[in-house]
């Protein structure tokens, strides 16, 4: 917290992620889930689920960490990304007064994920939004979730400074990191640090009791170079060459509505191009 003021109010400084927002007393980051309050940084949207459902855990994606079972997928609202090409916007750019939430304690979630477990629920995934700008409800609930003999996935885009990523690593028994782009120049269009993405990855990749995915949506025309793919697939085989590659089809929405969706064979061709690297390579939305 610095000692600073501005307009007569304390400042903060977040330090969640590399955009280290300075806040005013009462003001929201550029994440919209966290605020200035009493001179400090906190996590607005704690507790407040805007998403709940029950899904393959197929879908996350993760398609070679516990076959065939079921996940309780909880969201929020909030991002400290801006990418144009969002698939949930409605409530990643959302913030409190935009969207309509529940309060759900992780006791509560917990109880919820285990009376799912008849239906084949094996833990709690947390994805929609982007949970690490709510990082402290996810520790919270991981750990509650651990005691009571359940696994917990995240699905991020692993804008998020070291500290709260090593908060939550013992906690995660298993990941789907996005991989936007492999450059800067993409990750500046959709406000992002490819090397904080990459850092986040790493430590994800080096916990041997974390099952590691990636994924990376194939937009024409911004990231289908097949140099790009190949160097994002051999940097990840450099981590581990078990780590699964996922390439999903773009479809038009939020702001690139206007755009083509990426051809079926392009993304075939790239999966061609990632598997010189790494065995386990999927396409999606194709």
């Amino acid at each position: 917290m610095d000692d600073a003021a501005r307009g007569g109010n304390p400042v903060a400084t977040c330090n969640v992620c590399p955009h280290f927002c300075r806040l005013a007393e009462g003001e929201l980051g550029t994440c919209l889930a966290r605020r200035c309050v009493g001179g400090r940084v906190v996590d607005d949207n704690y507790g407040r689920i805007t998403s709940l459902a029950l899904d393959p855990i197929e879908k996350k994606p993760l398609t070679r960490f516990m076959e065939g079972s079921m996940i309780l997928s909880v969201g929020s609202y909030g991002c400290n990304m801006s990418c144009g090409f969002c698939q949930n916007s409605s409530i990643s750019c959302a913030s409190s007064d935009e969207v309509a939430w529940c309060e759900v304690s992780p006791s509560e979630l917990v109880r919820l994920a285990k009376d799912a477990m008849p239906q084949g629920n094996v833990g709690l995934a947390f994805t929609y939004n982007e949970p690490l700008v709510g990082y402290e409800y996810v520790r919270d609930c991981a750990r509650l979730a651990h005691d009571a003999g359940l696994v917990n996935v995240l699905v991020s885009n692993g804008m998020a400074n070291p500290a709260p990523v090593g908060e939550l690593l013992p906690l995660i028994d298993a990941a789907n990191i996005d991989l936007k782009g492999f450059t800067q120049e993409f990750y500046d269009m959709a406000g992002g640090s490819l090397d904080c993405v990459m850092r986040t990855i790493e430590d994800f990749a080096h916990i041997p009791s974390c099952h590691l995915e990636v994924t990376t949506l194939v937009i024409p025309g911004l990231n289908d170079d097949p140099a790009e793919i190949d160097a994002a697939a051999r940097w990840l085989a450099s981590l581990d060459a078990g780590i699964v590659y996922h390439l999903t089809r773009f479809f038009p929405c939020h702001m690139f509505a206007g755009r083509h969706p990426t051809p079926v064979e392009d993304v075939y061709r790239l999966a061609e191009v990632a598997r010189r690297h790494l065995p386990h390579v999927y396409v999606g939305n194709c």
